[in-house]
């Protein structure tokens, strides 16, 4: 009952967590914040843009959130933690590789949804299917890991936080608009 808790709370921190990324976007257009206080001259950060930071920022977030999520749910003794650790660590990288694509391929979109051609519809749609085919390989792949350093119970536990944790940053991703046929 309380990892069902923690979970759920979890998951709730993570969504209004993640509904932030919308207000980020909005304020991305708006220009560089000035850094400093009056009596000191005026610095402006612009090395990176606001739409960069805040993906950057957004990555950097989740990625620590969902590793406490996992890290809360899965009770883990101090001798399967420390096998556990570095699948996890080697998977999440791989994982982020891939989300990375994806994430880039969604701004793409973002940039071009009100003026792509059927060709460039049907491109995404392929890269985006692509992208998903490879997260499924990808823990496809990693299943025999995980069964080396955990119960098959614990695995599908894993996985299931897995799952749930995807459905949320694909909640958040089903905010994007739909392309105008």
């Amino acid at each position: 009952m309380l990892k069902n808790g923690m979970l759920v709370a979890g998951l709730m921190a993570l969504v209004v967590w993640t509904g932030q990324m919308s207000l980020a976007q909005q304020s991305a257009s708006q220009p560089a914040k000035q850094l400093g206080t009056r009596s000191q001259a005026q610095i402006i950060d612009d090395s990176q843009s606001a739409p960069d930071r805040d993906i950057e920022l957004l990555k950097k977030g989740f990625r620590s959130q969902k590793k406490q999520i996992v890290a809360a749910n899965m009770n883990l003794t101090d001798s399967e933690a420390e096998k556990f650790w570095p699948v996890y660590d080697r998977y999440a990288a791989d994982l982020a590789k891939i989300y990375d694509t994806k994430i880039a391929l969604i701004e793409n979109y973002l940039g071009n949804y009100d003026t792509m051609g059927d060709d460039d519809a049907e491109t995404y749609l392929r890269r985006r299917t692509a992208v998903e085919e490879n997260v499924m390989q990808l823990r496809l792949r990693y299943l025999p890991e995980f069964r080396k350093v955990l119960s098959g119970r614990q695995v599908a536990l894993f996985f299931q936080i897995e799952w749930r944790l995807d459905l949320l940053i694909n909640l958040q991703l089903a905010q994007t608009p739909l392309i105008d046929p």
